[in-house]
């Protein structure tokens, strides 16, 4: 199956458009890197978690008697 002459040359002009325009990249689309990947109260639920059961296994533990 052949490509028609008309969408080869729109897609070679477009390849051509894009190889002029290299390395020059708006500072709008740089991150600046104050985005955190999670929002604060997942981050503070994990942490409740985690030094929750921290605090549940240590009251566990000294409540039998040792290493139990």
């Amino acid at each position: 199956q052949t490509t028609s002459r008309r969408l080869a040359d729109r897609k070679t002009s477009k390849f051509q458009k894009n190889i002029t325009k290299r390395g020059s990249v708006p500072e709008t689309t740089v991150k600046k890197g104050n985005d955190y990947p999670v929002g604060p109260i997942v981050l503070g639920f994990f942490i409740f978690v985690v030094i929750g059961s921290s605090l549940f296994q240590i009251i566990r533990t000294a409540s039998s008697g040792g290493m139990a």
